[in-house]
């Protein structure tokens, strides 16, 4: 499951710079208008900054992945294997786990990772927002609550995503431990 995770987050950080090009149309397009380019680009940055659906997914996924990894730990003192591939020192499944500090440091790797996709997400909904709202004025409401809604949409779906199997594994780890008497 989290190799395909992070597989599916590796694909879409590979369309970043198509997608980062496709963002400067929009800034190109301010360039020629009467607005000035840097409020477009000041705005668009701004609006992206203070938007909570920026930041959530990649606070989620943190808190999910560092709860899975601190439950594991009593099973790995005692010599159990990691499951996950990604937290291994061989890179294969079922393998001795990475240092406690390693394993962090991966987790935290991890949540740069998503916080640039929420960004990129974001940047990409708020400047399609942008240039609608230009081209229809008159559907202002309509464009705002489109674009709420695809952001929610995406911050809720890539939290899920990135947090449900990390959240039940915990909740398994800590359960197990106590059954087994680990410390």
């Amino acid at each position: 499951m989290l190799t395909q995770q992070h597989g599916a987050i590796r694909r879409g950080l590979q369309l970043v710079l198509f997608v980062a090009a496709l963002c400067m149309i929009p800034a190109g397009i301010a360039a020629q208008s009467s607005e000035q380019p840097s409020s477009f680009v000041g705005d668009v940055a701004k609006q992206v900054l203070l938007d909570p659906t920026t930041y959530a997914p990649a606070i989620i996924g943190y808190d999910a992945t560092i709860r899975d990894w601190k439950t594991s730990q009593p099973f790995f003192r005692n010599g159990f294997m990691e499951r996950n591939s990604r937290f291994t020192a061989t890179g294969l499944p079922y393998g001795p786990p990475l240092s406690y500090s390693e394993g962090n440091r991966q987790i935290a790797l991890d949540a740069l990772t998503n916080l640039s996709s929420s960004i990129l997400n974001n940047v990409v909904d708020r400047s399609v927002e942008r240039m609608l709202l230009k081209a229809h004025p008159e559907h202002r409401k309509l464009i705002r609550t489109l674009g709420w809604v695809e952001r929610i949409s995406f911050g809720i779906t890539m939290s899920y995503v990135l947090s449900a199997e990390h959240y039940r594994q915990a909740q398994l780890n800590t359960r197990l431990a106590d059954q087994l008497g680990l410390k």
